[in-house]
């Protein structure tokens, strides 16, 4: 992912120095590691590109999954915003590993074909009710971790998405009492397998769109309450540093309320529940000619030999 030369300056203070930050009063819940801690843990991003506050310093009977912590609803939101209105100390970025912001969610629910401009893409009319696929839970990964490109599949593509994280469990929940339902957003790669997607397995979407490690998510879960309009953001995808997909998700066919409205009527949702909530155009397999994820080759450092990895940037 390339940085901005400002969020570059931000990680270097902070790696000179690790002194009390008073971070963004956007909300940015990440689930981190570092070589001085045990397991996993709950933070803070002090803004995007910035370094972390560890929640679980601050209060030691938070709990340490993001899943736990949004099951216990405002009682633990509440002990984050004291946090992030203190002035704390702060991990430098390059001192922690970012995991997913949630992991093992009970579901992850998917959304085809929900951007207009995508759908011009494909020369297809734009759906009157939303499509759901899913991908399986195991599919996902940190937002650096590797893509791996499994050996079944030459056609492995890009997807950039903005992910619904649910808060609050719900069934048959009203559009108009969907919001309520919502912890935050986030951002996630759909990575898909064209072939398997589209040819194989009986066309079913399913095997195509979830092996191992294709679903990048974060790094940060943002509030809701930190984010004006969630369909009026700009997103984006880069492949080896190249803008691929540029749009807004003012163009999404069906909003967050809705999709939560529709897929509620037929599943429970729980806290920690992902909604994918569709791609803009720019996707590899529309392209003339079409464009697939390749394998690049970097010298280890630990054995000097030859080992593959994703070329993948978002």
């Amino acid at each position: 992912m390339l940085v901005s030369g400002r969020r570059r300056l931000l990680t270097a203070l902070l790696q000179a120095q690790k002194w009390p930050f008073q971070p963004s009063r956007d909300m940015r819940l990440v689930q981190f590691q570092a070589p001085h801690l045990v397991g996993p843990h709950l933070g803070l991003e002090t803004g995007n590109g910035g370094g972390v506050i560890n929640l679980n310093a601050f209060d030691p009977t938070l709990p340490k999954t993001m899943t736990q912590f949004l099951e216990q609803g405002e009682a633990t939101l509440s002990v984050a915003r004291r946090a992030l209105a203190a002035q704390l100390p702060v991990l430098p970025r390059s001192e922690v590993t970012f995991l997913a912001p949630v992991t093992r969610p009970d579901k992850v629910v998917c959304v085809r074909m929900n951007y207009v401009d995508h759908c011009k893409e494909q020369n297809v009319p734009v759906p009157k009710e939303p499509f759901i696929f899913s991908k399986f839970a195991s599919s996902i990964v940190g937002p650096y971790d590797e893509v791996v490109l499994p050996p079944q599949s030459q056609e492995v593509d890009w997807e950039v998405e903005l992910a619904v994280v649910i808060g609050k469990k719900g069934k048959h929940i009203k559009a108009t009492d969907a919001m309520a339902h919502v912890a935050g957003f986030t951002v996630a790669h759909d990575v898909s397998a064209r072939d398997w997607q589209m040819r194989r397995n009986g066309k079913q979407w399913l095997l195509g769109k979830t092996f191992d490690t294709f679903c990048p998510l974060g790094p940060a879960l943002v509030t809701k309450d930190s984010v004006a309009d969630p369909h009026n953001l700009k997103i984006c995808c880069r492949v080896n540093g190249e803008v691929v997909q540029s749009s807004n998700t003012n163009q999404m066919v069906f909003k967050t309320e809705d999709l939560i409205a529709w897929v509620s009527q037929f599943v429970t949702f729980y806290p920690g529940d992902v909604i994918l909530t569709g791609t803009p155009p720019g996707v590899g397999v529309f392209r003339k000619p079409p464009v697939f994820l390749k394998i690049s080759v970097f010298e280890c450092k630990c054995c000097r030999k030859a080992a593959p990895i994703p070329h993948l940037e978002g």
